[in-house]
């Protein structure tokens, strides 16, 4: 069985009431570092928060090319109080990607995908109206329960366009997309021509996860990195961001937004 953390701890703290501060609790977020264990060997330790961790694990192996599908996997296990993955692939003789690149992601993002690696544009029909848009982003925060809770939380989801097919929070914005993808694989989910929504930056690292699980829009409550446009418009991905209220902008393919531009 999965050992699970409810991903909140208590706290206590000082906050201000008028010119004074007076004592009080809540909740923050929860942050544990993950140690990977592939065939007995320690490979990499992932800050995360501690739900969802079989997705994490699962998403973010497929992610950088160790696994294709649930077959090549063994045995995963979580163990030690959720503090070690301990994972046994059919393959006992498969060769870890060693090149780090230490990622702008929050909550120390790694991966050792090369950003420069060409791959074919998404080949995509799907379109979306705003009405869509701001429908999906609005089911997104309903959908942040720990948000809402203790707040210093990303959430992620992927859509149909109609509803939330999976969603996903995590103390490190990437976590949550390699958690979905994680969840996807498990459950049968196809991640093809899906709808990305994140409550997070969109950088090179969450557009490239993005578009390895074939998601032709990509939305987001916040801005998007020069970087993650170029990647953008070279895989023919669009781009929304800063969705809030009945307001957004659309960075690239706008194409696939069913609005005139004036």
């Amino acid at each position: 069985m999965e050992y699970m953390k409810p991903g909140i701890k208590p706290t206590t703290y000082l906050k201000t009431l008028g010119t004074t501060l007076q004592s009080a609790s809540g909740e923050v977020i929860d942050e544990v570092p993950l140690s990977l264990y592939i065939n007995g060997q320690e490979w990499v330790t992932l800050m995360c928060t501690p739900t969802g961790l079989k997705d994490l694990v699962l998403g973010f192996l497929v992610a950088e090319g160790v696994v294709r599908s649930l077959e090549d996997v063994k045995l995963l296990d979580i163990t030690h109080r959720g503090q070690v993955a301990d994972v046994w692939l059919n393959d006992g003789g498969v060769t870890l990607p060693q090149r780090r690149i230490v990622t702008s992601g929050c909550g120390g993002g790694v991966t050792f995908a090369d950003l420069a690696v060409t791959r074919e544009p998404i080949r995509s029909q799907k379109r979306v109206s705003l009405d869509q848009v701001f429908e999906l982003m609005h089911q997104l925060n309903e959908a942040a329960i720990l948000y809402r809770r203790s707040q210093g939380v990303h959430t992620s989801a992927l859509s149909d366009g109609k509803r939330l097919l999976a969603t996903a929070e995590d103390v490190g914005r990437h976590n949550t997309l390699d958690k979905l993808r994680g969840y996807a694989l498990q459950q049968g989910i196809p991640t093809g021509d899906t709808i990305l929504l994140t409550t997070g930056r969109i950088s090179s690292e969450m557009l490239q996860k993005a578009a390895d699980m074939g998601s032709s829009i990509v939305i987001s409550r916040t801005s998007p990195t020069s970087l993650s446009l170029e990647l953008a418009r070279a895989w023919n991905v669009t781009l929304i961001g800063y969705v809030r209220g009945r307001r957004l902008r659309v960075y690239t393919g706008h194409e696939r937004v069913a609005v005139p531009v004036v």
